[in-house]
């Protein structure tokens, strides 16, 4: 069974990489300040998160810092029971 780190960092890869992107994303990549999220793709990744763990995170939690990194975002969903 694939962790919740793996799961984010699969789904960023994704939908944020384009074909033939030789970037490399990690659990520490800076996902918005490194130009890899943009605010409309924070939106489509926010959902995917409430949708794949039956979640809703108030935007007040959806902040640029929160889903700045796979890291962040795992501990971000650790205050919503997510493990």
């Amino acid at each position: 069974m694939e962790n919740v780190k793996d799961i984010v960092l699969e789904y960023v890869k994704q939908e944020y990489l384009e074909d033939g992107d030789d970037r490399v994303i990690n659990y520490d990549t800076a996902l918005i300040t490194g130009g890899f999220v943009d605010s409309f793709s924070m939106v489509s990744l926010k959902v995917f998160l409430e949708t794949k763990y039956n979640i809703s995170i108030p935007d007040d939690k959806a902040t640029p810092e929160a889903f700045d990194s796979v890291n962040n975002i795992v501990e971000l969903l650790k205050n919503f029971g997510v493990n």
